[in-house]
Parts: structure tokens; C-alpha cells; sequence
């Protein structure tokens, strides 16, 4: 199953859209493919314009380590929580492991944390980014609970577990239920591009049968096995289907070794 169609929006929540609806603003504006995971949950998958940073950067870079200005950062930043209506955005310095950060308790201040690549939280008007330049972004929605984590899948991420340890967080911590689980994967290195050429050596033999030609494998397709492992439906599990490397709207370091980092943003209204 795939996500919506992009909406592009200006200064507005990013909420689930009627699919193949499309609302079109300036050619500038920042644009978001919606979480469409239902009611009780906002935000979206963004792609690379309506920011300020310039080549080869251009346009809307949330990355602090890739080169770009920390001030253009910092205003595209603001324009993502300006967009959003959120005052509070927290993200983390990922570094392709499986450490988790659970959010509980309010936070009043925007912070970046150092050595995470997933955030949870059940606090509402926080806002959970993760950074993208051809890894996942994983969200994954308990409803009943109300509590979501955004995960931050490469394929380090996806051999070390890490949307297993995250599931199991959820269940542990907040008390959620992996049936009740909701999940979306963002535009990331597709079946197309995503070329492993030593996969003997470095990816595990369960994920051999995921090639879609030889050394080519389908990581949409493995992240959708490992959240069905864990126990979400299979039905509630979507896939935003767009490669990120084949798509000049996204950042991407197959394509272009500097560039700069897409954001995925997930709260609770």
C-alpha cells in the first residue's frame, strides 16, 4: 500500500490528505507526503525545497553535520515548525546504531541529541524529526496509547534491529500493543538503486532473498518484514514507494555524495 499523494502547504499542519488530492501553493512552499496513518497523528514526510540554503545543499537542509550554514539550518528549522504549528522539535545526531531516546515528560526547548537513531514520546506538540539522505524514516503509531517513535532506518539500522527494539519499547515502556501498531516508511533508496555489491559480507542471509535483481535489494520490503515480525498487521504497514535517489526532489547521498539531509516529522496534536 502506498501513501497519499504529496500535498504542498504552507504555514499549516501536515494532515492526512484524500488520496490523490493535491493542494498546490506557491512554487516555493515546503512539501510534505502526509503520515496518513489516521486520526490522532500529524506531520509528514518532507522533501528537499521552500528553504533558504544553497547549493549543493538547496533547498530545505534540517542536517547540522553535512557543510551547510548552522544559520540557514536553523531558519529552515523554524520554517518546518512554522508549518507544523510546533513550537518544540527535537532530533538526534544518528549514527546508523540502534539507541533509542523516549521522550516522556514535557520538553520546552528544541534539543538535538547526541548518539540516537530513534525518538518515542507520548507528549503532545512535540515534535519527533528524523534526517534523510536515502536511509528510512520509520513512524510507527500506537493510537489506543497514544504514543509514536520515529526511527531513523538504514541498512546498519535494519541489520542490528532496530524497529524490532523500537516495537518492543513501545510495548515495554508505554504499554502499547504491536497489533494496534500503525506504520509508515518514508521515500528512501529504492529496489532501484539500492546496490550492495559486497552483501555476502555485510548484509545477513535472511535479507539475501529480498534482491530485486542481483545486489540489489528491497529494504521497503525488508523494514515491512521486520514490523510484521514484530507484530504489526500487515495491513496497517504503508510504503511511500519513492525512490530518493531516482527523485531530483530529495536529497540524496547515492546521487550526490554533499548534499543535505530531508526531514521526517511525527506529533501528536
Amino acid at each position: 500500500m502506498t501513501l497519499s499523494a504529496p500535498i504542498f502547504f504552507a504555514r499549516r499542519p501536515c494532515l492526512p490528505a484524500p488520496a490523490g488530492e493535491e493542494t498546490k501553493m506557491s512554487a516555493d512552499a515546503i512539501r510534505c507526503l502526509p503520515l496518513a496513518l489516521g486520526p490522532g497523528l500529524s506531520g509528514g514526510f518532507f522533501d528537499r525545497q521552500g528553504g533558504v540554503s544553497p547549493p549543493p545543499y538547496d533547498s530545505l537542509n534540517v542536517g547540522l553535520g553535512v557543510g551547510d550554514e548552522p544559520g540557514r539550518v536553523a531558519e529552515n528549522r523554524r520554517r518546518l515548525k512554522a508549518a507544523l504549528g510546533l513550537t518544540v522539535l527535537v532530533s538526534a545526531r544518528q549514527v546508523h546504531g540502534d539507541r533509542i531516546l523516549c521522550l516522556s515528560s514535557p520538553v520546552a526547548t528544541d534539543a538535538e541529541h547526541d548518539g540516537y537513531d530513534a525518538l518515542i514520546t507520548d507528549q503532545p506538540g512535540l515534535g519527533l524529526m528524523i534526517q534523510q539522505a536515502d536511509c528510512q524514516a520509520v513512524v510507527i503509531f500506537e493510537p489506543v496509547r497514544r504514543v509514536v517513535a520515529n526511527v531513523h532506518v538504514g541498512w546498519r539500522g535494519s541489520v542490528a534491529g532496530i524497529i524490532a527494539a523500537v516495537v518492543r519499547r513501545l510495548r515495554e515502556e508505554f504499554g502499547a500493543e504491536a497489533a494496534r501498531m500503525r506504520a509508515a516508511i518514508s521515500p528512501s533508496l529504492g529496489p532501484c538503486c539500492a546496490e550492495f555489491i559486497h552483501y555476502q559480507y555485510t548484509l545477513p542471509a535472511v535479507f539475501h532473498p529480498y534482491q530485486s535483481r542481483p545486489a540489489h535489494f528491497d529494504f521497503w520490503a525488508i523494514s515491512r518484514m521486520q514490523l510484521e515480525q514484530a507484530g504489526v498487521p500487515a495491513s496497517e504497514v504503508k510504503v511511500a514507494g519513492i525512490c530518493t535517489r531516482c527523485g531530483a526532489d530529495f536529497f540524496s547521498y547515492r546521487r550526490q555524495a554533499v548534499t543535505g539531509r530531508a526531514a521526517t516529522v511525527a506529533f501528536l496534536p
